[in-house]
């Protein structure tokens, strides 16, 4: 698969859409996930629903990171960080209820970390793809 397609279904998993893979062709099929939020538009992707129901053998799909994977991928931006207040404040934020939520203020709130976490966060989420597309033989 080409970079540009690795980059595609990166940024479609960030933004919780399920992704899926013709085994032969590589064409990419996304559709919302009914099982993470309500389906907004759903007529929108009617097509590519009945696409995935009529042919699903012929398709991978590319799973999204689990809330440990996720976890995960925000302890190992946090070791990264030089800036020590920062990385105590983010080591907080993963300690406390709701680490998800605390995390995202401290990004949010960080001056430049914030662009750095979404380069990292996309990086990750592109090897992730590698990884399953690798492990799929696509």
């Amino acid at each position: 698969m080409t970079d540009e397609q690795i980059t595609e279904l990166a940024d479609s998993l960030d933004s919780g859409l399920r992704c899926f893979v013709h085994k032969e062709t590589k064409a990419i099929v996304t559709t919302q996930d009914a099982a993470h939020g309500p389906l907004s538009d759903s007529d929108l992707w009617d097509d590519a629903n009945e696409e995935i129901e009529n042919n699903f053998d012929n398709y991978v799909e590319i799973e999204k990171m689990d809330s440990n994977e996720s976890f995960r991928l925000m302890q190992n931006f946090t070791e990264t960080i030089e800036d020590e207040r920062l990385r105590g404040k983010l080591d907080q934020a993963l300690s406390r209820p709701k680490p998800f939520r605390n995390f995202k203020f401290e990004v949010d709130n960080s001056g430049p970390y914030r662009q750095k976490w979404f380069d990292f966060k996309k990086q990750q989420l592109i090897e992730w793809v590698k990884d399953q597309l690798t492990a799929n033989d696509l």
